[in-house]
Formats: C-alpha cells, sequence, structure tokens
C-alpha cells in the first residue's frame, strides 16, 4: 500500500473489491420511480458494502463487457465522468472496469465536503456522499463546445440511476448542485470538476 501524506490527511491507494451486484431488485422499476422522494435527514445507519456495490454499479457498471459500455449512457462512449465516495472511513473513487473502489485519503471528509456545499447538514449527515465529477476535456476532444451539454446530461443519467437504485434498496437520497466547485475539489483533493453530490442513507 502507497502512502502520500499531505495537508490534511494521508493518501493511500488501495482497491477494494466489491461483491457482484443484483440484476434483479425486490421491486419494480415503476415502483422505485413512484416512491422516489429527496430526503435530507438520516438515521445514524451505516449502509453494507453490498449495498454501496449496487448504487456504484448502478451509477458505472459495465453492462457489455465486450464492448466496455457502462449502466448510464455517454456521448460516444467516452465516460469522461468519475465517481467518487466520501464516507467515515476515507474517500473512495469507483473503478468500474474492475467493480471496485479504490481509497485515496483514509480520513472522513465529509465536514469538508460539507462545509464547501454551503453548510448542507445532509451531506455531513448521510452515511455515504456519492459525487459525481467530470473531465471536461475527454468529451471536448470528440465534440467540442458541445461537450458541457453532453457531459451535464450523463451526469443526470447517472444521478437518476442512483436514486432509483436507492430506493429499490430501501435507501434514500437527494441530489445536490449548490455547492463552490473549487472548494469541493479541494476539500476532496479533486482534480476533476464537480458536478452532483448525492448523499445517501436510510430515510429517519
Amino acid at each position: 500500500m502507497l502512502f502520500l501524506i499531505a495537508e490534511g490527511g494521508a493518501f493511500t491507494m488501495k482497491d477494494i473489491k466489491l461483491p457482484e451486484p443484483g440484476l434483479k431488485g425486490k421491486i419494480s422499476l415503476e415502483s422505485a420511480i413512484y416512491k422516489r422522494r429527496s430526503v435530507r435527514s438520516y438515521a445514524n445507519k451505516d449502509l453494507t458494502l453490498n449495498q454501496i456495490s449496487q448504487l456504484l454499479w448502478a451509477a458505472q457498471g459495465i453492462t457489455d463487457k465486450q464492448n466496455g459500455f457502462r449502466s448510464a449512457p455517454s456521448a460516444g462512449a467516452l465516460y469522461p465522468i468519475t465517481i467518487y465516495v466520501v464516507k467515515k472511513d476515507g474517500l473512495f473513487e469507483y473503478i468500474p472496469q474492475t467493480h471496485s473502489v479504490r481509497m485515496i485519503v483514509s480520513n472522513d471528509l465529509r465536514n469538508n465536503l460539507f462545509s464547501a456545499a454551503l453548510g448542507q447538514g445532509t451531506i455531513s449527515e448521510a452515511p455515504i456522499d456519492i459525487v459525481i465529477t467530470a473531465d471536461y476535456r475527454i468529451t471536448e476532444s470528440k465534440y467540442g463546445s458541445r461537450a458541457d451539454r453532453y457531459v451535464a446530461l450523463e451526469a443526470g443519467h447517472i444521478a437518476q440511476n442512483v436514486l432509483l437504485q436507492a430506493t429499490a434498496l430501501g435507501l434514500a437520497g437527494v441530489p445536490i448542485g449548490a455547492f463552490y466547485d473549487n472548494q469541493v475539489k479541494g476539500a476532496l483533493y479533486l482534480e476533476k470538476d464537480p458536478i452532483y453530490i448525492i448523499p445517501i442513507g436510510y430515510a429517519e
């Protein structure tokens, strides 16, 4: 394991294989759409690794191994989006190709993220925050000035997948777009641009 000491915490590169996602849930897609609501208050209860695995697969999981296609559509199948998970035991990057997470920071950064997002208590209260980020240059290389639109569309597809999957798992969430971009990047040591923060947990 590689540790890099930096101001604000210890960086570590450690891959954790996630459980295989399920392909059949307990409720129908129609029920998940009907029941989905934005929830901003969560019980003090951690999510399981299986639940986190399912949420990340819904966001960006590989659904066609031969072509590398993922669970959400992407313009030109370029996939400029990177998903991060912020929880009490660290900051993790989702690696779709291996369905694993890579621990980047071993500290609880939820309060840092809370401060960067206008003090929205939902972010520090939720057991996990899913952060959707993008490298616009990837899409710009093919689509030029249309990249902003295409990346935003892709992030929206991913967010809806996450929220419906959360509902199907008996969880709740809320998509948040109100934050200071540069402060979020600083809080999570990111180079890519944040688009969404989605707290997920058990509704209180």
